[in-house]
């Protein structure tokens, strides 16, 4: 027998993977508090998925993330999925238990509420309807967790309408599907305003939805973070909105599942920021 404890270790799967800020998140972490664990990215392609996840408590791992395009995937080779991970379709967090089941959520609308709390204190998501632009993976988690937090009525819009048309047709008579040429229209009395899409993301397009119709109360956010400051947030602040950028989410999303491999709840702070960010 050996006397060394095994070293714990987590990583993010995806293809392709080498963007990802996880790794230098957790990193941070592992140092901050002292923990003898690595974070590691790991490029898998579809077709070999299953045998690596498999292959993976087996080397140390105690769980990881999953990120496009294996977000859906997984759920199938989970042995226990999650209420909110069932209800979103896709897990972007996989626990390997002691009792060698494979364990898989979602902390992705999590991450999206506490940003919210953190950055906008005083956002009351009950006070109007909510405007959602963008049906992709992302927005079904942010749909997901405004219905569960009492928003009375999700606007979406989407540039394919089908898929936004799905979406109701999961969650329900809450969302309220608009055309994306209206999408602006939607905004009028929303007090929760939030880009899902790429649209504003460096190497995408423009985000060119009009804010005309939005009001000064409304809280709003972007999923998108590389640029931090994007157009769309930058012109709702000089409305006056209350803007939170999507950097937040990523940090926030990251602490449960931090705390279910490493044993320790991470704080969110000033010092993580900016670790992320280099400074």
């Amino acid at each position: 027998m050996s006397d060394h404890p095994r070293i714990p270790l987590a990583g993010v799967i995806g293809s392709p993977v080498a963007h990802s800020k996880s790794p230098k998140l957790h990193h941070h972490w592992l140092k901050a508090y002292g923990i003898r664990g690595h974070y590691v990215p790991m490029d898998v392609a579809q077709a070999d998925l299953k045998a690596v996840i498999a292959a993976l408590p087996k080397a140390g791992f105690v769980g990881c993330n999953v990120t496009i395009p294996h977000k859906e995937t997984v759920l199938a080779l989970a042995d226990v999925v999650t209420d909110r991970a069932a209800l979103i379709g896709a897990a972007n967090t996989l626990i390997f238990r002691k009792d060698g089941r494979l364990h898989a959520d979602n902390t992705d609308g999590y991450g999206f509420i506490a940003n919210l709390r953190q950055n906008a204190p005083s956002w009351n998501p009950e006070a109007g309807p909510a405007a959602v632009i963008g049906a992709g993976g992302a927005a079904r988690a942010v749909i997901a967790s405004l219905i569960e937090v009492g928003a009375p009525e999700i606007r979406l819009a989407n540039r394919t309408r089908a898929r936004a048309e799905a979406l109701r047709a999961e969650f329900g008579a809450k969302v309220v599907v608009s055309d994306w040429v209206q999408a602006g229209n939607m905004l009028d009395g929303a007090t929760t305003v939030v880009n899902t899409s790429s649209l504003g993301m460096e190497g995408k397009p423009e985000f060119r939805v009009p804010l005309d119709a939005l009001s000064p109360r409304a809280v709003v956010s972007d999923l998108v973070y590389t640029p931090l400051r994007t157009k769309f947030l930058d012109e709702a602040a000089a409305n006056g909105c209350v803007t939170v950028d999507g950097l937040g989410m990523l940090l926030h999303q990251a602490a449960p599942a931090f705390e279910r491999w490493f044993g320790i709840r991470p704080e969110v702070d000033d010092a993580t920021r900016a670790a992320i960010l280099g400074e």
